[in-house]
């Protein structure tokens, strides 16, 4: 059973990781990948009243990997954090079967309360790098969340999610195309900005032609004035 595990969090590696050459390699030297293996250990740990040493277990990780996470988190099959540097997880965040996650993502609490302050991050979601997902919110199936983005509300499944704060714009999940394009990210600042510039070159474009309308008029008022003073 455990081999089995081993072998398909391997397996998930290779298909989302284009630069993973062997199984050797990934066994070797992916920091994800023996800070997911050690997270387990911790979570056991912590699982069955060994809290200390499950904390013990998963700064040892931290030192190792670069990858903080607290052992109360859980996580789901085939999970892969690529090459991981500065990613943290809190205590009471759930992630799903198949979650890619890039470097220096938080998975971070908003209350002191000891209560769900972690997000859920459901099954196929990738999250950029540095992205901020921060509460007791819920990331739907296979969305996306968009480098550098803070994510403070639930995201739909099968949508992404770009911006400061977070905004969602609907995106359907293809069969064929599930990777995060960063270059194609949806930005709806720029297009909500390029609308005003359209309105506001509309708007010129008609006070000018108000405007030399207004001169004509005056300008047949004046003879008008003119003709009736030589009379």
């Amino acid at each position: 059973m455990m081999f089995n595990n081993l072998r398909s969090e391997i397996q998930a590696i290779k298909e989302k990781d284009p630069a993973a050459r062997s199984t050797l390699e990934i066994f070797l030297c992916y920091p994800g990948f023996y800070a997911l293996l050690m997270h387990r250990i911790s979570h056991y740990l912590w699982n069955h009243s060994l809290k200390l040493l499950a904390r013990m277990n998963s700064n040892l990780a931290r030192f190792l990997t670069g990858i903080e996470i607290h052992p109360g988190a859980t996580f789901g099959k085939r999970v892969f954090i690529d090459h991981g540097m500065g990613v943290v997880v809190g205590e009471t965040a759930e992630i799903g079967d198949d979650v890619l996650i890039y470097q220096g993502v938080i998975l971070g609490g908003t209350t002191t309360q000891k209560t769900k302050r972690h997000p859920t991050v459901e099954k196929g979601v990738i999250i950029g790098a540095g992205a901020k997902v921060m509460g007791n919110i819920t990331i739907g199936e296979y969305s996306k969340i968009g480098t550098g983005a803070v994510v403070l509300k639930d995201v739909p499944p099968e949508s992404t999610c770009v911006g400061v704060p977070g905004r969602i714009v609907k995106c359907k999940r293809t069969a064929a195309k599930v990777d995060l394009e960063h270059n194609k990210l949806p930005d709806p600042v720029a297009d909500a900005i390029s609308i005003l510039s359209k309105h506001l070159k509309e708007s010129d474009e008609n006070i000018k032609i108000l405007f030399e309308k207004n001169e004509m008029t005056l300008d047949e008022d004046y003879d008008d004035l003119d003709n009736l003073l030589k009379k």
